[in-house]
Protein backbone atom coordinates (compact mmCIF):
# COMPACT_ATOMS: atom_id res chain seq x y z
CA UNK A 1 0.00 0.00 0.00
CA UNK A 2 1.40 3.36 -1.02
CA UNK A 3 1.41 6.35 1.34
CA UNK A 4 -0.87 9.19 0.27
CA UNK A 5 0.79 12.21 -1.31
CA UNK A 6 1.15 15.14 1.08
CA UNK A 7 -1.06 18.14 0.30
CA UNK A 8 0.53 20.82 -1.84
CA UNK A 9 1.54 24.03 -0.14
CA UNK A 10 0.61 27.55 -1.20
CA UNK A 11 3.26 30.03 -2.30
CA UNK A 12 2.98 31.97 0.95
CA UNK A 13 3.50 28.78 2.97
CA UNK A 14 6.58 27.90 0.91
CA UNK A 15 7.99 31.43 1.32
CA UNK A 16 7.30 31.31 5.06
CA UNK A 17 8.99 27.93 5.48
CA UNK A 18 11.96 29.09 3.39
CA UNK A 19 12.21 32.35 5.35
CA UNK A 20 12.07 30.48 8.64
CA UNK A 21 14.79 28.12 7.43
CA UNK A 22 16.95 31.07 6.30
CA UNK A 23 16.58 32.69 9.71
CA UNK A 24 17.56 29.48 11.51
CA UNK A 25 20.48 28.87 9.12
CA UNK A 26 21.78 32.44 9.61
CA UNK A 27 21.52 32.11 13.38
CA UNK A 28 23.22 28.70 13.47
CA UNK A 29 26.21 30.12 11.56
CA UNK A 30 26.28 33.15 13.88
CA UNK A 31 26.23 30.99 17.02
CA UNK A 32 29.02 28.75 15.75
CA UNK A 33 31.09 31.72 14.57
CA UNK A 34 31.17 33.37 17.98
CA UNK A 35 31.48 30.20 20.06
CA UNK A 36 33.67 30.70 23.12
CA UNK A 37 34.60 27.12 23.99
CA UNK A 38 35.49 23.90 22.27
CA UNK A 39 32.89 21.99 20.29
CA UNK A 40 31.10 19.42 22.46
CA UNK A 41 28.95 16.43 21.52
CA UNK A 42 25.97 18.20 23.10
CA UNK A 43 26.44 21.01 20.56
CA UNK A 44 26.01 18.53 17.71
CA UNK A 45 22.91 17.05 19.33
CA UNK A 46 21.44 20.54 19.75
CA UNK A 47 22.25 21.42 16.15
CA UNK A 48 20.59 18.28 14.81
CA UNK A 49 17.56 19.06 16.97
CA UNK A 50 17.34 22.59 15.58
CA UNK A 51 17.78 21.58 11.96
CA UNK A 52 15.59 18.50 11.72
CA UNK A 53 14.16 17.66 15.11
CA UNK A 54 10.66 16.74 16.12
CA UNK A 55 9.39 20.30 16.39
CA UNK A 56 10.55 21.13 12.86
CA UNK A 57 9.01 17.94 11.50
CA UNK A 58 5.77 18.86 13.27
CA UNK A 59 5.78 22.23 11.49
CA UNK A 60 6.99 20.94 8.13
CA UNK A 61 6.16 17.26 7.50
CA UNK A 62 8.95 15.17 5.96
CA UNK A 63 8.76 14.72 2.18
CA UNK A 64 6.54 17.77 1.86
CA UNK A 65 7.08 20.93 -0.14
CA UNK A 66 7.24 22.86 3.14
CA UNK A 67 10.14 20.76 4.44
CA UNK A 68 11.91 21.20 1.11
CA UNK A 69 11.47 24.98 1.31
CA UNK A 70 12.75 24.91 4.90
CA UNK A 71 15.86 22.99 3.79
CA UNK A 72 16.54 25.44 0.98
CA UNK A 73 16.09 28.30 3.45
CA UNK A 74 18.59 26.68 5.84
CA UNK A 75 21.11 26.41 3.04
CA UNK A 76 20.60 30.01 1.92
CA UNK A 77 20.74 31.39 5.47
CA UNK A 78 23.81 29.44 6.54
CA UNK A 79 25.86 30.10 3.43
CA UNK A 80 24.38 33.59 3.02
CA UNK A 81 25.95 34.53 6.36
CA UNK A 82 29.32 33.20 5.20
CA UNK A 83 29.12 34.96 1.83
CA UNK A 84 28.14 38.20 3.55
CA UNK A 85 31.28 37.92 5.71
CA UNK A 86 33.39 37.18 2.64
CA UNK A 87 31.99 40.25 0.84
CA UNK A 88 32.54 42.56 3.84
CA UNK A 89 36.11 41.30 4.40
CA UNK A 90 36.87 41.64 0.68
CA UNK A 91 35.59 45.26 0.63
CA UNK A 92 37.25 46.34 3.87
CA UNK A 93 40.78 47.76 3.80
CA UNK A 94 41.23 46.62 7.43
CA UNK A 95 40.71 42.89 6.89
CA UNK A 96 42.02 40.19 4.58
CA UNK A 97 41.57 36.43 4.28
CA UNK A 98 43.75 35.86 7.36
CA UNK A 99 40.83 37.10 9.44
CA UNK A 100 38.98 33.88 8.60
CA UNK A 101 41.90 31.81 9.85
CA UNK A 102 42.70 33.38 13.20
CA UNK A 103 41.11 36.82 13.47
CA UNK A 104 44.08 38.89 12.28
CA UNK A 105 43.26 42.41 11.14
CA UNK A 106 44.90 45.79 10.74
CA UNK A 107 45.00 47.74 13.99
CA UNK A 108 42.65 50.75 13.89
CA UNK A 109 44.42 54.08 13.57
CA UNK A 110 44.22 56.87 16.11
CA UNK A 111 41.62 58.71 14.04
CA UNK A 112 39.04 55.96 14.72
CA UNK A 113 36.61 56.51 17.57
CA UNK A 114 33.64 54.70 19.04
CA UNK A 115 31.09 57.31 20.15
CA UNK A 116 30.05 57.34 23.81
CA UNK A 117 26.94 55.27 24.46
CA UNK A 118 27.61 52.83 21.62
CA UNK A 119 27.36 49.24 22.75
CA UNK A 120 30.63 47.51 21.99
CA UNK A 121 30.71 44.13 20.30
CA UNK A 122 32.91 42.56 22.92
CA UNK A 123 32.56 39.00 21.67
CA UNK A 124 33.77 39.73 18.16
CA UNK A 125 36.45 42.25 19.15
CA UNK A 126 37.92 40.85 22.34
CA UNK A 127 41.16 38.93 22.44
CA UNK A 128 40.66 35.17 22.55
CA UNK A 129 43.29 32.81 23.87
CA UNK A 130 45.51 31.77 20.98
CA UNK A 131 44.10 34.39 18.62
CA UNK A 132 47.02 36.81 18.84
CA UNK A 133 46.81 40.34 20.11
CA UNK A 134 43.44 41.52 18.91
CA UNK A 135 42.72 45.09 20.07
CA UNK A 136 39.83 45.67 22.42
CA UNK A 137 37.62 48.51 21.27
CA UNK A 138 35.20 50.34 23.51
Amino acid sequence: MQAPDPPTASTIQLLGAGGFGALIGWYVYYINRYRQGDVQLSDLVTLVGILGGGSILALFPARSDLFGAYGIGLFLGFFGYFLTLVAMVWRSPNFDRDWFLDGRRIKPGTDYVIPAGTRSTTTAMSARPGAGDAPELG
